[in-house]
């Protein structure tokens, strides 16, 4: 892949806060136009690399390039070609609309012609003419993530970073929020690097790098992920779990034990579940046949749920704001 049409390339990237390693070789490309996905729970890597990418904390070991600039060479260069939303809040809630995108644009020298087209340019895509006299803590927090954006595109960015950018949204707020990212997207030359813990919201975007530890464990398509596991998935959740787990290892090499059930992931999962039910009765709950998740793929690179990391990992990256629990709904 060439410069031109890659927007993100990292190798090798190592960085440690003191002796706690965030990143331990991380490798990561996002070809250029594309939606891309940086998923995984607390403690994997994705706010570290996030504060890399935006310049907000040093290099130390690997190469890290925006649209071929190296990050720790070209930081100017880098930061101009940046647009980023942070996951805590950065408007003035007593300003307007319209003085909080004018306060953005003294930042980048924006002013006369040149801000009010670029003004009315993204408040347009974004649907925020009739609030431009609103102050800012009168809007909904799905406006006030557009408000964010508006700040963040005004510039003319090539990548958008945006750091856990439904936080604190409703259901109905994110899906707004994310229509306006992929018309923003189409309707300019914009790349959209995200960090997410939710499962479905990364399975939106034309690409995923999966995170665990510090390293990248899988990336690419969301259906080439799921794809990528090879059949379907079946758990089994029985009180007799060693007995299961032994008999079903016996036959696949596949079955593995997670928590309080046992997963197979494979070709031979569904011929597994008439001789289960054979063998075992009215000893199993419940046995579920499906497609894979990414939760299965993140299951299988690593061999832990997700959510289950996600509920005990201290993320060592993040400053205490952005710790909380990161799960997509734990199974019953």
């Amino acid at each position: 892949m060439s410069q031109q049409a890659t927007a993100l390339t990292a190798e090798q990237l190592r960085f440690s806060y003191g002796s706690q390693p965030a990143l331990q070789g991380l490798d990561l490309e996002v070809a250029a136009g594309q939606t891309y996905a940086l998923l995984g729970p607390n403690g994997s890597g994705k706010s570290t690399l996030f504060r890399l990418i935006s310049t907000l904390a040093a290099m130390q070991q690997g190469s890290l390039q925006v649209f071929g600039h190296s990050v720790s060479t070209a930081r100017s260069q880098v930061r101009s070609m940046l647009g980023v939303v942070f996951q805590s809040p950065s408007l003035d809630g007593k300003l307007t609309v319209r003085e909080n995108i004018r306060c953005q644009a003294a930042l980048y020298g924006l002013r006369g012609a040149q801000l009010s087209g670029r003004m009315d340019d993204v408040v347009a895509k974004l649907g925020l003419e009739e609030r431009l006299d609103t102050p800012a803590e009168q809007l909904s927090g799905g406006l006030k993530r557009r408000v964010e954006l508006a700040k963040g595109l005004l510039h003319r960015p090539r990548l958008l970073l945006m750091d856990e950018p439904s936080t604190g949204l409703d259901p109905a707020a994110r899906l707004d929020m994310w229509h306006a990212v992929q018309q923003l997207r189409q309707s300019a030359e914009l790349t959209v690097l995200f960090t997410t813990h939710l499962l479905e919201e990364a399975d939106k975007a034309d690409g995923i790098a999966i995170l665990h530890q510090g390293r990248t464990v899988a990336n690419g398509e969301p259906a080439e992920l799921r794809g990528s596991l090879g059949g379907q998935v079946l758990s089994i959740q029985t009180e007799d779990i060693e007995d299961v787990l032994e008999w079903l290892r016996e036959r696949t090499s596949q079955a593995r034990r997670l928590e309080r059930s046992i997963q197979v992931i494979g070709p031979e999962a569904s011929e597994l579940v008439a001789p289960l039910n054979g063998q075992f009765g009215n000893r199993i709950r419940s046995i579920t046949l499906g497609q894979p998740s990414l939760e299965d793929v993140f299951v299988a690179r690593t061999g832990h749920r997700f959510w289950k990391l996600s509920e005990e990992n201290v993320e060592a990256e993040t400053e205490p704001a952005t710790q909380r629990p990161l799960r997509s709904a734990p199974p019953k």
